[in-house]
């Protein structure tokens, strides 16, 4: 197993996410590495249990592992100075979809407040949302999504490094926040497509 502070962090956002009992798509994961840059991504999607396939709303969380916070990790780990501490860059995407009509932003900001609650001593921002349309085939019926992000950094302090399950009590708040934030989207009054009932 690999032992390293990122993959801690992964660990402590999964325990996070299913202590909140929420439900995690597993064909929607992916472990990433940029080749040319040499940042590490891991992406993950939560959905609130029983929602079918694809869920109505849904949790999209990134955490970014870039070159500059390996070199400070790598610096620390070998005893060398380093000028900032090894960051995590944390982005939470709140989706509501497979909507009937276009949705109205203000509806879906109202139930959003414009930070996180605390992850350790750091917020993520709220960003503007987005909205998707997808054409069915007669380019006429289709439907609808609207989704927003937060996002922010999380530094890792000399302890958290050298005692990776730090990050568990660091990250236990978000799985709540997640799933009540889910609970709150899911009460909205929009008309829903019927999820996708082909198994195979």
């Amino acid at each position: 197993m690999l032992d390293h502070v990122f993959t801690d962090a992964i660990g402590a956002l999964r325990d996070a996410m299913e202590n909140a009992l929420l439900e995690r798509q597993a064909f929607e994961e992916r472990f990433q590495v940029d080749v040319l840059l040499g940042d590490v991504t891991w992406e993950t999607s939560y959905g609130l249990p029983g929602e079918g396939s694809p869920p109505r709303v849904r949790a999209d969380i990134t955490a970014d592992w870039p070159t500059w916070s390996q070199t400070a990790y790598r610096n620390w780990y070998i005893g060398e100075p380093t000028d900032e501490p090894p960051e995590i860059l944390v982005e939470v995407t709140f989706r509501v979809q497979r909507l009937v009509d276009r949705p109205e932003p203000s509806r879906f900001l109202a139930v959003l407040p414009e930070s996180s609650p605390l992850i350790g001593n750091e917020m993520l921002e709220r960003s503007t949302p987005t909205v998707e349309q997808v054409y069915g085939p007669d380019l006429e019926s289709g439907e609808f999504a609207i989704e927003v992000s937060y996002e922010g950094t999380i530094p890792l302090e000399e302890g958290t490094l050298a005692d990776g399950s730090a990050l568990d009590e660091q990250f236990k708040g978000i799985g709540g926040w997640v799933a009540s934030t889910l609970v709150r989207l899911g009460d909205l009054k929009f008309a829903f497509l019927p999820p996708d009932l082909d198994e195979g």
